[in-house]
């Protein structure tokens, strides 16, 4: 297991390794879009910047050229007003790029922030039209991640590694173009010095951003483990699973350690190696320059001047100047990658295929007028489909009764492995719908193709007529009212998740609801009662009270359609005899299906569907499936539960 983890890592590293190459130009396209205007400023005061920072070389060779030539005529009259001189034109230049270096960090600040909380933005509404494919198939820590980790390496290249590059780039060109100004000769012999660091950089960085790229895995891994224990940790206790969660995260924290450690290895090398390069340079070129001024060797220049110690005291400086942005250079290289491999994975997040919505067949309010169906704004308790034809433009209203029908349904969650098999039922409207069978039979599945959470590989589902493929997604969701076995609370008052059902509900209809489903006696003796806090999906209150506040938000939602996911089984009993009696008044009128375990719960449907191996192996009410004396006879008989 160990193996196939390391191999998985590794694999993920390779692809993010070979990440697209534009990934730094979609970076600064994004940033661009966000600020058009401050980017551009930014930039043109880091490159002022910059350019400033090598001109000190120029007025320390103006400098020493005027001694120097005083010192050989022996006039030193005016020395002072000149050096004077260029020391406050030098003074300008530095206020010039103090005030431009003041504008460009106060607005990299803001940009910085500004595109991540955009980002971020971009994510999340993209990640809402993600299918539940994407959420079943992903693991949720190392979604997490991306809004975390990986976002919080963008934030460091943006503020700091890609300026800083801007600048020892620029910095390195313009100092450079300075050295073969002056001479040729001392500019050839940096340039070895230079060869030597770039395959320094090339053999020591590349080994160092490898492994920064498999931390970021290894670190979204972690977290999504450590996820996954959180949401388990009552499981781990009742099966004193401690010990092993800790070898497991052992391994996993031992992983992410060694390729963290094998990164900064590399990384802290990398700039005392290129620091050295940079020393010893410094001393070649003091050598090479002096051994030139002693032969009197005639100076290659685009300037012309002769090789002096004008030219040889500012080349040192140039020198040093010019290793240490190329030291720079090679120190943000593993910002860089960090950031690149962090952008890999929210790029990728952002450009997930969004769900497939072809539908335009939409939802609208509607009410009979002389025995036609017209739309209207205001809420009537009457909807209609509204099914706009491109053939000839009309526009037609169909009212919405709840009549779901299925046609010879084949269905697969992965290629090749079908679970549904020639499904077809029908539920007219007002019809109460279970279907039985063991885990795994198919029950959930034909649920979720009905609300359209997976599309059809075969056959069609029909509501009200209307292929369901053509009704817009968000419209068919709307329609259906779903209650599952897994309860989602979310962080607010008990008023407020009733309220998700149904967002301009008002606290009456809130609390009818409540009374409807027999949840209002428990929620009263809450220490606030509706205005009780909750978070932790509901962590201080039972698992039955959770569901029946999920039950109350289908329950406000009011829909035509009910779709109940084992929604009591998390209900003892008394309790689920409260929860019934509120349950068929909430079904009178509709249409409804139910899935349970417990047969009682099913026994007054108007049909029941037993289902083995993805297949309908026998139908009808409760009644007709007793004479029968088939499956359900034998589950209803033997045990009231099937599992």
């Amino acid at each position: 297991m160990a193996n196939n983890r390391n191999m998985s890592q590794a694999d993920a590293g390779k692809r993010l390794a070979a990440s697209r190459k534009g990934t730094i130009g979609r970076i600064l396209k994004t940033v661009l879009e966000f600020y058009p205007v401050r980017l551009p400023l930014v930039i043109v005061c880091i490159l002022f910047s910059a350019v400033v920072a090598s001109v000190p070389s120029i007025f320390m060779q103006n400098v020493i050229a005027v001694v120097e030539q005083s010192w050989q005529t022996g006039d030193w009259n005016g020395v002072s007003g000149q050096i004077a001189g260029l020391v406050s034109i030098l003074l300008v230049f530095y206020v010039l790029a103090l005030t431009s270096t003041i504008i460009y960090t106060r607005n990299m600040a803001s940009i910085t922030q500004g595109s991540l909380m955009k980002l971020r933005e971009k994510m999340f509404n993209g990640m809402q039209n993600l299918p539940i494919k994407y959420f079943d198939t992903h693991n949720h820590g190392d979604i997490m991640s991306y809004y975390t980790n990986d976002i919080d390496t963008l934030r460091q290249m943006i503020s700091q590694s890609l300026p800083q590059l801007l600048i020892s780039a620029v910095t390195v060109i313009t100092v450079f173009s300075l050295m073969l100004y002056y001479s040729v000769w001392l500019a050839l012999v940096v340039i070895c010095g230079v060869v030597l660091m770039i395959m320094v950089t090339k053999k020591v960085g590349g080994n160092s951003a490898r492994f920064f790229i498999r931390q970021q895995v290894a670190l979204g891994k972690e977290e999504g483990f450590i996820e996954e224990m959180m949401n388990g940790q009552k499981v781990v206790k009742v099966f004193c699973h401690e010990e092993e969660s800790k070898a497991d995260f052992d391994r996993i924290n031992d992983a992410l350690f060694e390729d963290s450690r094998t990164a900064n290895k590399f990384a802290n090398m990398l700039m005392p190696v290129l620091n050295n390069i940079g020393n010893v340079m410094y001393v070649i070129v003091a050598l090479a320059g002096g051994l030139l001024l002693i032969a009197g060797t005639p100076n290659l220049s685009i300037s012309g001047l002769p090789i002096g110690i004008s030219i040889v005291v500012p080349f040192l400086n140039m020198t040093k100047q010019f290793c240490g942005n190329i030291s720079q250079v090679s120190n943000q290289i593993n910002s860089v990658v960090m950031g690149l491999a962090g952008a890999e994975r929210v790029f990728s997040l952002i450009d997930e295929k969004p769900e497939e919505d072809d539908g335009y067949v939409t939802l609208v309010n509607a009410r009979e007028v002389n025995g036609q169906i017209v739309e209207c704004k205001e809420r009537t308790g009457m909807w209609a489909w509204k099914h706009p034809h491109s053939a000839d433009g009309s526009v037609t209203y169909t009212k919405l009764t709840g009549d779901v029908r299925l046609y010879d349904v084949d269905f697969a969650y992965e290629e090749g492995k079908t679970v549904l098999h020639n499904i077809t039922l029908y539920a007219e409207p007002g019809q109460k719908v279970a279907f039985v069978g063991s885990t795994g039979a198919g029950k959930t599945t034909i649920t979720n193709l009905i609300n359209r959470f997976y599309d059809i590989a075969d056959g069609k589902i029909r509501y009200d007529g209307i292929n369901i493929n053509k009704i817009k997604k968000a419209d068919l969701r709307r329609s259906l009212g779903v209650v599952l076995q897994d309860t989602n609370l979310f962080t607010g008052t008990v008023m407020d998740n009733i309220r998700y059902g149904k967002l301009d509900a008002s606290d009456d209809e809130c609390m009818a609801a409540a009374r409807l489903v027999g949840a209002h006696d428990f929620i009263t003796r809450l220490p606030e009662g509706y205005n009780t806090y909750i978070s932790g999906n509901g962590a201080n209150l039972s698992q039955g009270q959770r569901q029946l506040i999920s039950i109350a938000r289908a329950a406000v939602a009011d829909p035509p359609v009910m779709i109940l996911d084992e929604a009591t089984s998390s209900i003892d009993t008394r309790t689920e005899a409260i929860v019934q009696r509120g349950m068929d008044a909430l079904m009178q009128g509709r249409t409804v299906f139910v899935i349970a375990h417990r047969l009682s719960t099913v026994r007054n449907s108007d049909v029941i569907m037993v289902l083995e191996h993805g297949r309908i192996i026998e139908r009808g009410n409760h009644d007709k499936l007793i004479e029968e004396k088939g499956k359900y006879y034998q589950l209803y008989t033997g045990a009231f539960e099937l599992e």
